[in-house]
């Protein structure tokens, strides 16, 4: 986790755009089947990395962001943009497309 908290820092995402690190999929059902890459879920929960500053409005005022950086988080199944950088797996993904925070 470390390497990601790093590789975040050189990240800044823009506009309403949060790095997201998405929680790793289960290997194994609960029956004890293993499951290959092809079987699994695309994961649609993550760790928020980094946080931009907002999008602008109408009047060109900044608006405010929702999430910040730590919070567990959903997002749509097809959202955002995934990347690696320095063997993390990464997603960019619009405020927008955030469903809801997870609480602890």
């Amino acid at each position: 986790m470390a390497t990601a908290i790093k590789t975040a820092t050189k990240l800044q995402p823009l506009g309403d755009r949060v790095v997201v690190k998405p929680t790793p999929r289960d290997e194994m059902t609960k029956s004890g089947i293993v499951l290959p890459d092809t079987a699994k879920e695309k994961p649609q929960e993550g760790e928020i990395l980094a946080v931009g500053p907002g999008a602008f409005d109408n009047d060109g005022k900044r608006v405010a962001m929702d999430v910040k950086v730590g919070q567990k988080v959903l997002y749509g199944k097809y959202a955002g943009t995934e990347f690696k950088i320095e063997d993390d797996e990464l997603l960019i993904v619009s405020q927008k497309d955030i469903l809801a925070i997870v609480a602890d």
